[in-house]
């Protein structure tokens, strides 16, 4: 039974341990903050799976997480900010997903770790810029973060980074984020279909973590509070650098 598990994911067993860990956690963030599912998966698991694997599989993920918090998301996002950030997202994913099909594997993980890290960081400082709050910096935030999401699967990193230059309550933020990604979702399956990256295997891996990810969901959910959010989210945001910062050293060494 096991072993034809591994073999339809084609996977190891060790593998399978860390990528359920990596999903249990990547649920935990995502349904606290909203965001940040693709990153924590990349972060974790980048080193021993090409991320252009890994893309289809966070998409499918992303997706569960999506379907299961699309109610709370509605009710409080800001669908002004949703749509144009879809927008400029849509026009920007297939440079990524060229990008990410036609570079070497091993780049690509350093490419992908270090995004991460400096999206990680620059959240961290609480970096602010007053273009994004400007309409054109909606959209240019949109089609950066379908760079970013073709490239690695983070797009959810750029776009928070746009809403926290709102300063919008954390409900509303959460929301946003989550809406978002519900509706990029659309325009991804269309892009990974054409690139031929929805695969079988994708599937099977997807539907493997789906468990864990569901817990982390859960339990991320329940821990959701606006008067700490700032803590959990500098605790997240850390907890990212520290994997990418591992993942790059043993990239490069």
């Amino acid at each position: 039974m096991l072993a034809s598990i591994l073999e339809m994911v084609t996977l190891s067993s060790k593998e399978v341990m860390l990528l359920s860990l990596a999903a249990f956690a990547a649920g935990l963030i995502r349904g606290f903050a909203g965001f940040g599912l693709s990153a924590v998966v990349m972060a974790s698991a980048a080193t021993f799976v090409p991320p252009v694997s890994l893309i289809p599989v966070c998409f499918l993920l992303e997706a569960m997480a999506s379907m299961v918090m699309f109610r709370g998301g509605l009710k409080d996002a800001d669908m002004r900010i949703v749509w144009g950030l879809a927008i400029g997202s849509i026009v920007g994913s297939p440079v990524g997903f060229y990008a990410t099909t036609s570079i070497d594997p091993d780049t690509s993980k350093v490419v992908a770790l270090t995004l991460v890290t400096s999206l990680s960081i620059l959240q961290l400082l609480k970096f602010r810029s007053k273009f994004l709050a400007t309409n054109s910096g909606l959209y240019v935030s949109g089609l950066l973060a379908g760079v970013a999401t073709g490239l690695a699967s983070i797009g959810g990193m750029v776009v928070a980074l746009y809403v926290l230059s709102t300063d919008a309550e954390p409900k509303r933020m959460r929301a946003s984020l989550v809406m978002f990604l519900f509706v990029g979702m659309f325009s991804s399956t269309v892009y990974l279909l054409s690139y031929q990256m929805l695969t079988p295997t994708a599937l099977y891996r997807a539907l493997l973590f789906a468990p864990p990810l569901f817990l982390g969901l859960l339990m991320g959910t329940t821990l959701f509070r606006p008067n700490l959010q700032h803590l959990y989210k500098r605790v997240c945001l850390a907890f990212l650098i520290g994997l990418c910062l591992i993942g790059l050293g043993r990239q490069l060494l």
